[in-house]
């Protein structure tokens, strides 16, 4: 199983439109990119691929990684920069199944698969898989199941992807505070691979309205406001889910320069054999 991250930035991407922070410039004197949030996982035993999460800058992504179109997709949820580069299905594909959730979200009235449904009608070349949350179901040859996390206001999944016959194991947390129900970590947990969201350092919720929760022992915020995992959150959860390889994604250009490309922070196009 080879994993590709196609995107590892937030809603806004490093380097973000318009912006001369030292990070944002940083990045343009690196050459490296933080697309919005995509990733690419690959059976090396069938050749087929899964594409989970549809990224704004998807056309970008597979025009300037090497990976193939995928055989099939999987949405986490309904934000635009996890969705919106569904549109680029059209043309592209005789046909793409897209799985989702099939839990009722009580903010939007209906479940991610039926957002998606609505939104892209028009695409009669995309047909949307309905799946419960916390089952497994099988697609491109690999066992997957979308487990529940906390991105309030709306209903998110993090993802668990495994290798039926090698039993490689690569696990998403989506987006989500360091509040992750209990049966979740279980899921989540002892991948080869684990992608964390980690959209700040802790020390950045000093700015954020809402400040931090989830804190440890000496008062460090585990989640920036109340959607996301800061850094520490991030690697704290990394160590409890005993996870062997931790790259840290959906990535903010809100990180100081000079920590904003250390380790384990990814960076596009990073790629992993499991």
């Amino acid at each position: 199983m080879r994993v590709t991250l196609l995107g590892t930035g937030d809603t806004t991407g490093t380097p973000t439109v318009g912006c001369d922070c030292d990070t944002c410039e940083r990045a343009r004197e690196l050459g490296v990119e933080r697309s919005r949030f995509s990733v690419h996982v690959e059976n090396g035993r069938t050749g087929e691929s899964l594409l989970i999460d549809l990224s704004p800058d998807f056309r970008y992504q597979f025009l300037t990684h090497d990976v193939s179109l995928p055989d099939a997709a999987l949405v986490t949820h309904i934000h635009f920069d996890h969705l919106d580069g569904l549109g680029n299905a059209y043309r592209l594909f005789d046909d793409l199944p897209v799985h989702a959730a099939n839990e009722v979200d009580p903010v939007t009235g209906e479940s991610v698969a039926d957002t998606i449904r609505r939104k892209y009608d028009y695409l009669d070349r995309v047909s949307v898989r309905d799946h419960t949350p916390s089952e497994w179901f099988r697609t491109c040859g690999l066992d997957v199941r979308l487990v529940p996390v906390d991105h309030p206001p709306l209903l998110c999944y993090g993802v668990v992807v495994e290798d039926p016959e090698t039993g490689a194991k690569c696990s998403l947390t989506g987006d989500t505070s360091y509040g992750i129900p209990g049966d979740s970590r279980a899921a989540l947990s002892d991948p080869d691979l684990l992608l964390a969201d980690g959209i700040v350092p802790a020390s950045s919720a000093v700015h954020h309205p809402l400040g931090g929760k989830h804190h440890d022992s000496d008062g460090v915020p585990r989640t920036f406001g109340t959607k996301h995992m800061t850094r520490e959150g991030a690697l704290d959860l990394a160590a409890e889910l005993g996870a062997d390889w931790t790259r840290l994604v959906h990535l903010a250009h809100y990180y100081p320069a000079d920590e904003a490309f250390e380790e384990p922070l990814a960076v596009d196009g990073e790629q992993y054999d499991l």
